[in-house]
């Protein structure tokens, strides 16, 4: 039993040191050189930052879910 549980723990710590290799190579720094033809736009602002990344998703969750919640036919089965 010993011998599984080694290779598991082996097999997670390859996985995770190739992940961290994997994502140090990739470094931001990459990214400053300009292709031809890159034409960046002016940054967001932090509330349009917030907004965009919390705001929408948090907002699309709560339409779902009212949707569901209120498309949801199990409970008029059950007053029944």
């Amino acid at each position: 039993m010993d011998k599984k549980l080694n290779k598991k723990i082996m097999r997670a710590g390859v996985v995770t040191v190739g992940t961290t290799l994997m994502l140090l190579v990739s470094s931001p720094a990459f990214a400053l050189t300009r292709d031809d033809g890159d034409d960046p736009g002016s940054g967001l602002s932090v509330i349009q930052t917030l907004g965009l990344f919390v705001g929408c998703p948090i907002a699309l969750f709560l339409i779902i879910t009212a949707g569901v919640v209120l498309t949801d036919g199990s409970r008029k089965q059950q007053k029944n």
